[in-house]
């Protein structure tokens, strides 16, 4: 029989030893897998919510002026600049004006490219959304409902006629009495295509949308500014940190539990064959290949609960998360994670015994009974 043969098929030889063994780290494994998945699906679900409805964050011009948010208007060039900043997923750019709406004289009037609106944090509760340099329309739900409209109504514009087309709902109270239409129509009716208000930003996923605006800020800060985020990203954040800081400590408390199982289960193996060990030494075998043989084995055990311990903590979490209202989501970085610490604890876990059993001359062994 090989070397290798021997360290596997060694450590089963006494079987319910083995065996307890087995279950003890195995159950540490399935925690580690089973709070990884969960903890992968929390954050997954935590960056959905990040990056869902408003933008991340929004630029606008350094110096104060008459636009609508109380600055200077900048170029409309801007726009793809900021796209092009590392971390950043989309741009787009809404020209606020205030001008006559309706029987209104002055009303918040905002142009946006009709597929940024869900970063301006709308949703349509009636309608659709207006086409791209069209006379359409969608109102505010306050606005609609103070002034008796409804979709397929018209509206004057800044004296020009435009088709309402939807009703939309929002958060931001600013502009649930507002009015929204295609940014190019806003140029035109302005007489000034080239300006801008503000650029909503949108991060990619998985990035930090604070160090995406830093990164804008550091570049273009003697330009442009950087907003407050729409998210409150602080607290997200550190939602998500203290999580992650959970699941490591608990894998510790895994890593520690395992490792004393292990070094008391390869302690009774030493133990029970300490005349087996001298005998070895009689032969021949040197301390290091002794050790070796030790170590080995530990490995083998943790090695085979690790195996069985993520396949049950997967199997578990796929099972019951759903049924939780958890949705986990299993990377390889969890199993690699869990192999690693059932590797170290194997090692740990091994060490120990065998310098015992290296350390034990051959003559007191082969007395031992």
């Amino acid at each position: 029989m090989s070397f290798l043969k021997f360290i596997l098929k060694n450590p089963f030889r006494r079987k319910n030893s083995a065996i307890l063994a087995i279950v003890g780290i195995a159950i540490g494994i399935i925690v580690i897998v089973a709070l990884g998945g969960i903890t992968e699906g929390l954050v997954n679900t935590f960056e959905d919510t990040i990056h869902a409805g408003g933008a991340d964050f929004t630029v606008s011009g350094k110096e104060t002026g008459d636009s609508a948010y109380g600055t200077n208007t900048i170029s409309s060039n801007w726009t793809e600049k900021i796209a092009n900043v590392s971390g950043v997923d989309e741009a787009f750019p809404i020209y606020v004006v205030l001008t006559s709406v309706g029987d209104d004289y002055m009303n918040t009037l905002i142009g946006i490219d009709p597929n940024g609106t869900a970063l301006a944090d709308i949703s349509m509760k009636e309608g659709r959304i207006f086409e791209d340099n069209s006379s359409e329309a969608i109102l505010g739900e306050i606005y609609a409902e103070d002034n008796n409209y409804s979709v397929g109504d018209t509206i004057d514009i800044d004296r020009e006629e435009f088709k309402i087309v939807g009703i939309y709902e929002t958060g931001d109270q600013n502009m649930a009495g507002g009015v929204f239409t295609s940014i190019s129509k806003v140029g035109d009716l302005m007489d000034d295509e080239d300006s801008i208000s503000n650029i909503y930003v949108k991060v990619n996923k998985g990035e930090d949308p604070q160090t995406v605006a830093d990164r804008i800020d550091s570049q273009y800060g003697d330009n442009i500014t950087t907003v407050t985020s729409v998210m409150e990203m602080t607290q997200m954040a550190d939602m998500l940190n203290m999580l992650q800081a959970s699941t490591w400590a608990i894998s510790l408390l895994a890593i520690v539990v395992g490792g004393l199982g292990i070094i008391n289960t390869m302690l009774m193996s030493v133990f029970e064959r300490t005349r087996e060990i001298g005998v070895l030494k009689a032969v021949g075998w040197s301390n290091g290949k002794i050790l070796t043989m030790i170590v080995g084995e530990s490995l083998v055990i943790t090695i085979v609960s690790a195996i069985i311990g993520s396949l049950i903590g997967f199997a578990a979490c796929t099972i019951l998360g759903p049924q939780m209202g958890i949705e986990p989501l299993f990377t390889p970085k969890i199993f690699i994670q869990a192999f690693a610490i059932a590797i170290v604890v194997g090692i740990i876990g091994g060490i120990y015994p065998a310098l015992k059993a290296v350390r034990l001359p051959p003559t007191e062994a082969l007395r031992y009974e």
